[in-house]
């Protein structure tokens, strides 16, 4: 089984995700053994972002790592037990709120896929970016 980093590189719709987390210099944290919950957006969802945003975001390593530690939740929660819950703390220190009512909802972002298991902790597809 493989880690997240090399789980998202090898999914192919991550591809914006994964150079984020490159430039965060945040690679090491997450293969290392965590475990870890990554709401992961798709490319797709960082392209619904304002023109030049990602480009911004990726000379500021500060910002960029507040952003991507936003989508990180420092245990395994898989899909059962997230939907029981009402918010979650981030690795950031920030919580994000999750809503079940209608699907499973996380601040603004629809899951869209779940419990992609990795040998660190799980993989949740969402389709925005959040923003803390």
């Amino acid at each position: 089984m493989k880690n997240i980093v090399e789980t998202a590189i090898q999914a192919g719709n991550f591809k914006t995700l994964v150079t984020a987390v490159q430039e965060a210099n945040l690679v090491d944290t997450l293969t290392s053994s965590g475990p870890f919950t990554v709401f992961a957006p798709t490319d797709e969802a960082f392209a619904k972002l304002p023109k030049g945003t990602v480009e911004g975001l990726l000379k500021n390593k500060e910002k960029l790592t507040e952003i991507l530690t936003y989508h990180v939740v420092p245990q395994k929660v898989m899909a059962q037990s997230v939907i029981k819950l009402k918010s979650a703390k981030t690795a950031n220190g920030s919580d994000v709120h999750i809503d079940t009512s209608h699907g499973v909802k996380i601040n603004n972002a629809n899951v869209i896929k779940t419990d992609i298991e990795c040998s660190n902790g799980v993989i949740h597809v969402i389709d925005t970016v959040l923003l803390p």
